[in-house]
C-alpha cells in the first residue's frame, strides 16, 4: 500500500523490479522498474533534481571474497639519473633515462575468505569504531539508573571546593523524547526552590532519591560549604552515610533525645543569625556565602568565624513518623521550612503520599520530586499523569512538564547494579572521606548524661559576681536548655514560685538540692532564709544552718511553722498611707526573701489537711511581700489534685 501523506516529504525515490508498470509510475513517476532485467540488485534512483539513474547493487551477504596483493614483474634493469643539476631561468631539457625494460604488473586473484563471514560483516567490521556515533533517534528504555559520578565533573571527585557554592547538583536523568536526548535532573538549592519534597509510594525508591541528593551534594560541595542531619524514619538507609564529612548526625526513631536535639540545633542556626544578619548588615544568604567564600580564599579574619555551618539540610526519610511520634516537632519543623532558607537552613523531606505533609509546610516545598504512588489520585501533577509512571521501577517518576524522570543511584563506582548499593554507597563515602580528609560537618551537640554542680556554675558567665551584692539575687542556674545547651536559670522576681512534676526516681529532689544550693551561693544570710518540709528526710544537712528558718519533718511542725511564716507575711503587707515611690521601691519593709521549699508535696496535701493552707491568701501578693514557694510532686494524680 501507499504512505498516505508521505510523498510530498520523500526526498529520493528508489524503484527495483516491479510486477507492473503502475507500481513503477507510483514509486518513479514512469514505467521503467517494470522493463528492468530480472537479476537481484537492478533498479533506479531518482531525487527531485536530476533524472532516474540506472544502477547494479551489490551483493554483500555472501562470503567475503578478497585479493592476493599485486605482484610487480620487472624485467631488465631500470634506473633514474639523479645527478644535481642547475635551476636557471632558461629553458633547460629533460634528460629522462631509459628503462631496461617496461614493469609488468599481474592482475589481482580473488581468494575466498575461510574465516565465514559474509561481505556486509567485514565492512561492518572494518568501519566499526571509526568516525562519530550516528544519532540515535530512539533511546534505550529508561531502565539503567545512573550513577553520581556519570552526572558530576570528574574533578569533583579528587578536588575538594572552598569558593562560592552553588547548591546546584544533578540527582538524575530526565528523558526528552522530543528532543532526542536524555538531560541531567538537576536541583537548585540555593534560593527559593531550596525546600525539597519526594514522595512516592512503597519502595518507590524514595530513600535511594534522598541518599542521591546528599551524595550529589557532598560529591560537589566541601564540607564547609553544606552540612547534612538526617533523621532516618525510613528504611534505616541513611546510616550509611554517617561516614560521609558533610554529615553531621543520623538518628534514628528511637533516639529520641538526638532527634530532638537535632530539630533544635537547626532552630539555634537560624535564631543566631537572625541576629548577626542584623548586626552585621548581611541581606541574604547569597552575601552570607559570598563573605565565607572571600574570606576563605583571603585567610582574613571573618566576622562569621563563630559560625562553623554553611548550608544546613535537615533530611527526614519517613516524614509520616514526625506526626505519629514527634508530634511535638512538627510545628517547629514548620517553621524551620518557613523561617530557614533566609537563613541557610533547608528541609529536605521524603513522605509515602502527599496527604502526611500539612499544607503550611507543602506550601513552602519549592523542590517536589513525585515517584510512583500508591494512589495516583493522591498525585500533586494530576491522575493522568501519575498513571504514567510505571509499577515496579524504583526511582521512575515524572516532572511538572510530562517528562519521565529517573533518579540516580548514590554510588560513584559506575555499577548500575542495584543489589550492591550498599557495597557502592560505602565506597563513594570512602572516596569522598578521602578528599575532604581534615575537614567534618560540626555534630549535633547531646545534652550529656551527668553534669555536676561545679560544671554548671563553671558554664554561667560571671555567677553570681555580677550581680550587686547589696540586692538579693533572683537568678538561680538549674541545668543546662536542651534548646540552646547553654545554661538554664529561674528568675524568681519575675517568676516568684516553681512547680516540680516527675515520676518517682526522676530527680525532683536533686533539683531541690541544687536551687537550694543557689539560693546559699548567690546571697548572704540577711537576704535569703529557707523554710524545708522534708518528711523522707532526703534533704538533711542541704541547707546550712544560717539559711535555714525553719525545718519541718512532719505534719505538725510544718502546720506550726506556716502560721508564724503567716504572721511575718501579715506585718508586710503594704499600708494605705504608701507614696508610689515607697510602693515601686518595696521600701515599707526589710528582711530576707523567704523561700518555702516543699519536697514530696502529695504527702504534705494528705487527707488530715494542708499545712500551706494559711499562706493561700499571700500567693498573688508574693512578690510585694518577698515570699517564694517551690513546690516538688509526683506527676501520677497531680491533674485530679490541682482542682
Amino acid at each position: 500500500g501507499r504512505l498516505r501523506g508521505l510523498g510530498s516529504h520523500l526526498s529520493y525515490r528508489i524503484g527495483l523490479k516491479t510486477f507492473s508498470a503502475n507500481e513503477s509510475r507510483t514509486v518513479l513517476g514512469v514505467p521503467d522498474a517494470y522493463h528492468l532485467p530480472a537479476n537481484p540488485g537492478a533498479g533506479y534512483l531518482k531525487s527531485d533534481a536530476s533524472q532516474i539513474q540506472r544502477f547494479q547493487a551489490a551483493y554483500v551477504s555472501g562470503p567475503y571474497v578478497g585479493v592476493r596483493a599485486r605482484k610487480v614483474s620487472q624485467i631488465g634493469e631500470s634506473h633514474v639519473d639523479a645527478r644535481p643539476r642547475m635551476f636557471t631561468a632558461e629553458s633547460v631539457s629533460l634528460d629522462v633515462a631509459a628503462l631496461a625494460a617496461p614493469a609488468i604488473l599481474s592482475e589481482p586473484e580473488p581468494v575466498e575468505s575461510d574465516t565465514g563471514l559474509s561481505t556486509l560483516q567485514v565492512l561492518v567490521g572494518q568501519l566499526r569504531g571509526h568516525g562519530k556515533k550516528a544519532h540515535e533517534i530512539w533511546l534505550p528504555p529508561l531502565d539503567d539508573a545512573p550513577t553520581i559520578d556519570q552526572l558530576v565533573p570528574r574533578t569533583a571527585l579528587t578536588e575538594t571546593r572552598f569558593g562560592l557554592s552553588t547548591l546546584r547538583a544533578p540527582i538524575g536523568l530526565i528523558d526528552r523524547p522530543y528532543d532526542q536526548r536524555r538531560d541531567p535532573l538537576f536541583v537548585d538549592l540555593s534560593g527559593a526552590k531550596g525546600n525539597v519534597a519526594v514522595v512516592g509510594g512503597p519502595q518507590s525508591g524514595k530513600s535511594t532519591a534522598l541518599r542521591a541528593l546528599v551524595m550529589s551534594m557532598a560529591a560537589t560541595h566541601s564540607p564547609r560549604q553544606v552540612q547534612f542531619y538526617c533523621l532516618d524514619f525510613g528504611g534505616g538507609t541513611l546510616a550509611g552515610l554517617a561516614g560521609l564529612p558533610h554529615v553531621g548526625s543520623v538518628a534514628n526513631r528511637l533516639d529520641h533525645d538526638r532527634v530532638r536535639r537535632t530539630v533544635a540545633e537547626m532552630t539555634t542556626i537560624v535564631r543566631r543569625r537572625e541576629q548577626v544578619f542584623r548586626r552585621l548588615g548581611i541581606e541574604s544568604m547569597a552575601d552570607f556565602r559570598r563573605v565565607r567564600a572571600e574570606r576563605h580564599e583571603t585567610e582574613e579574619p571573618s566576622p562569621l568565624a563563630d559560625d562553623p555551618f554553611g548550608d544546613a539540610f535537615l533530611v527526614i526519610d519517613g516524614y509520616g513518623s514526625i506526626r505519629q511520634d514527634f508530634e511535638a516537632l512538627e510545628q517547629q519543623i514548620t517553621n524551620l521550612a518557613v523561617q530557614g532558607l533566609s537563613y541557610g537552613v533547608h528541609v529536605v523531606i521524603a513522605a509515602a503520599r502527599w496527604g502526611e505533609v500539612r499544607p503550611a509546610l507543602k506550601d513552602q516545598l519549592g523542590t517536589r520530586i513525585e515517584l510512583r504512588l500508591g494512589d495516583p489520585s493522591d498525585s500533586d501533577l494530576g491522575r493522568k499523569l501519575a498513571m504514567r509512571v510505571p509499577e515496579g521501577r524504583p526511582g521512575r517518576g515524572m516532572t511538572r512538564e510530562g517528562l519521565h524522570l529517573l533518579t540516580a543511584l548514590p554510588r560513584l563506582d559506575g555499577d548500575h547494579d542495584p543489589t550492591s548499593l550498599a557495597v557502592g554507597v560505602a565506597t563513594g563515602v570512602a572516596m569522598i572521606a578521602e578528599r575532604d580528609r581534615g575537614l567534618a560537618a560540626p555534630p549535633v551537640r547531646m545534652l550529656p548524661d551527668q553534669l555536676s554542680r561545679a560544671d554548671l556554675v563553671a558554664g554561667v558567665r560571671d555567677w553570681p559576681q555580677a550581680h550587686d551584692p547589696s540586692r538579693p539575687n533572683y537568678r538561680i542556674p538549674i541545668g543546662i536548655d536542651e534548646a540552646e545547651l547553654a545554661p538554664a536559670l529561674l528568675d524568681f522576681e519575675e517568676h516568684p514560685h516553681f512547680l516540680v512534676f516527675g515520676d518517682g526516681e526522676c530527680g525532683k529532689t536533686t533539683l531541690l538540692r541544687n536551687i537550694c544550693a543557689g539560693i546559699m551561693e548567690s546571697n548572704s544570710p540577711q537576704q535569703a532564709k529557707i523554710i524545708l518540709a522534708d518528711y523522707r528526710r532526703t534533704m538533711l544537712g542541704v541547707v546550712e544552718t544560717k539559711y535555714l528558718a525553719a525545718y519541718a519533718p512532719s505534719a505538725d511542725k510544718l502546720h506550726q511553722n506556716m502560721a508564724d511564716l503567716a504572721a511575718l507575711l501579715r506585718d508586710r503587707l503594704p499600708g494605705a498611707d504608701l507614696t508610689p515611690q515607697e510602693m515601686r521601691a518595696r521600701s515599707w519593709w526589710s528582711g530576707p526573701e523567704i523561700y518555702v521549699v516543699i519536697d514530696d508535696y502529695d504527702l504534705v496535701a494528705g487527707a488530715t489537711g494542708n499545712p500551706l493552707m494559711p499562706l493561700v491568701d499571700y500567693l498573688p501578693h508574693s512578690k510585694d511581700l518577698g515570699l517564694h514557694v517551690i513546690v516538688a510532686r509526683r506527676s501520677g494524680g497531680a491533674a485530679r489534685a490541682m482542682f
